[in-house]
């Protein structure tokens, strides 16, 4: 279920923007931008990590809570046919030359399948939001999106680039969401990865992202936040992940 996101979490989101970039800044060289953990060394989410949520959201809120899971200090990502993300706002930084991270399927979504909106919701996915320009975008997508932009009053982004563990879908595939082409997947590990065991990811952000937006730019965008989320809405089910060592590499 695309649509605008609204905080659910305190401080309010200006602040919590402001916090994240503060630790990016703090923690990273020159010319480059450090994410903050996922959580923190008391068991919370991590300085900037932020849940939000669809305006007048009906269903539960996915539930991000800190765990230790195989020697990890890890994201607990459980959804029960619920929706909303973990957001770390980046505004304008610059798309890392990779993205890093491990996963961990425990509890699939056996309803799941991200090619029908009855089924358009993953356990488990990350992903990157870029301030692609909306002269690129084409032109009925363009006006959707400036109504949508209006309607919530949310600054939607224009491209937002995930990777998914998917259910049947067949790895390597790029999808539409079914919902907007504005959201586009990659499905990394599916239903015949099995579930409790950590998997390392590694990807060329730039390639991944001309092979999915390809078709409206030459090159890669500036970011506008970092996602990690999973949804159950859809489908009424029950899943759990789990993230680790999200990290952005030079």
């Amino acid at each position: 279920m695309p649509g605008a996101a609204v905080e659910v979490a305190g401080g309010g989101a200006a602040a919590a923007a402001w916090r994240g970039v503060l630790w990016a800044c703090s923690h990273a060289g020159a010319g480059e931008w450090a994410l903050p953990p996922l959580v923190d060394a008391a068991g919370g989410l991590g300085i900037g990590w932020r849940v939000v949520t669809l305006p007048a959201q009906k269903p539960p809120i996915t539930r991000y809570t800190a765990e230790h899971v195989d020697g990890r200090d890890a994201l607990r990502v459980e959804a029960a046919a619920s929706y909303g993300n973990l957001v770390y706002v980046l505004p304008g930084v610059p798309a890392p030359r990779r993205l890093n991270w491990a996963w961990r399927l425990q509890q699939p979504n056996a309803a799941a399948d991200l090619r029908r909106k009855p089924g358009d919701d993953a356990a488990v996915k990350v992903c990157l939001s870029f301030d692609l320009p909306m002269s690129a975008v084409p032109f009925v997508e363009r006006q959707l999106l400036r109504l949508a932009r209006s309607r919530t009053g949310e600054d939607l982004p224009a491209a937002t680039l995930c990777w998914v563990w998917a259910g049947a879908e067949e790895r390597g595939a790029l999808l539409d969401n079914v919902y907007s082409r504005r959201v586009r997947y990659i499905v990394l590990r599916n239903g015949s990865d099995a579930p409790g065991h950590w998997q390392r990811e590694s990807r060329d952000v730039a390639a991944d992202f001309l092979r999915a937006f390809g078709d409206e730019s030459a090159t890669v965008p500036p970011l506008t936040a970092v996602i990690v989320a999973g949804d159950a809405d859809n489908t009424g089910a029950r899943s759990v992940a789990h993230v680790a060592n999200l990290s952005f590499a030079p």
